[in-house]
């Protein structure tokens, strides 16, 4: 028997996005994120297929890539939409080289013009690349081949898409569009107990209805249960790599804080000695004239002392001794 604290499945598993958006009953949700997702770019996708997300290399010898999701639209055109639930080394680079492989597989045997049907490569990030953090407000990056000096796309059937989920802060009433909808859902189910108003619609509602952990049987729960862990334990290293991080860098800044101390103060001490030997060597200079009845205006240039502190000393002394 399992016991879930949540009433939704958390999406940023293998087994609850591929629960959303991963099968046949549910491609509807699919396709309608995707029409959000690429309404400037594609206008209206009308029916979409799912591939074997295994993909081989040209030989035997050659890598294989395994997609979260792989599909196809109508017209060809080819989709991978990837989850990426913590920072990875070269991220960048895979998403590059996944992309490859739907297109070579568009090469025609015999006569081929190299004529190629449009790929899209769209990342769902649990994370924010280091780069972008000091850039909160933006959470989607949308790349293509472009010329780096007029900025204009040079080829647009290649598309990568970036979205950085920790950076969509929109609360419900600040949603604006259906694909504002469509993060909040994704960052938010797991919050959730009900359908809030705002996303009342039959698409929405289908996405809770098949999100409920409660329609689930003992296998999918099992299954749910086993990514879960997953999930929760990759977080946990994550949290605790962020935090033992933090405490070094505190530990460190303090230890380097006290020797910057030390070595200021050395150095502030050592000149604060030079100045007061320096004013202790004019006061017996000065002292020494007087005594040998320097006037005060010799006494002045001589030492640099102001008429005051020439004065001043010589209240300080004794009286010359009287005349025989």
């Amino acid at each position: 028997m399992y016991y879930f604290a949540e009433k939704y499945i958390n999406p940023f598993t293998d087994y609850g996005f591929k629960k959303l958006f991963g099968e046949e009953p549910n491609k509807d949700l699919l396709l309608d994120f995707l029409n959000e997702l690429l309404k400037d770019e594609q206008g209206t996708i009308t029916q979409l297929n799912y591939i074997k997300n295994e993909q081989l290399g040209a030989t035997s010898v050659d890598r294989k890539a395994i997609f979260d999701l792989y599909c196809e639209n109508e017209r060809g055109e080819k989709f991978i939409v990837e989850l990426q639930k913590s920072q990875q080394d070269f991220f960048k680079d895979r998403t590059v080289y996944y992309s490859t492989f739907p297109i070579q597989e568009q090469a025609l045997r015999g006569q081929w013009n190299y004529e190629l049907k449009a790929v899209y490569a769209i990342a769902i990030l649990d994370f924010v690349f280091e780069a972008d953090r000091d850039n909160p407000n933006k959470y989607r990056y949308d790349v293509q081949l472009t010329d780096i000096e007029t900025c204009q796309v040079f080829y647009d059937k290649l598309t990568f898409i970036y979205l950085e989920m920790p950076k969509f802060n929109k609360s419900l009433a600040e949603l604006e569009t259906r694909f504002d909808k469509w993060l909040y859902l994704l960052r938010n189910l797991t919050r959730l107990q009900s359908v809030p108003p705002e996303l009342q619609e039959e698409i929405f509602e289908k996405a809770f209805e098949v999100a409920e952990i409660a329609q689930f049987n003992p296998e999918q729960v099992r299954s749910y249960q086993d990514s879960l862990k997953y999930y929760r334990d990759l977080q946990n290293s994550i949290d605790t790599a962020h935090r033992q991080g933090r405490e070094a860098g505190i530990a460190q800044g303090i230890e380097e804080g006290i020797e910057q101390g030390i070595e200021q103060g050395i150095e502030q001490g050592i000149e604060r000695g030079i100045e007061r030997g320096i004013e202790r060597g004019i006061r017996k200079v000065a002292i020494a004239g007087i005594q040998r009845g320097l006037t005060d205006d010799l006494l002045i240039t001589l030492t640099g002392l102001t008429l005051e502190q020439v004065q001043e000393l010589r209240s300080e002394l004794p009286p010359p001794p009287a005349p025989d």
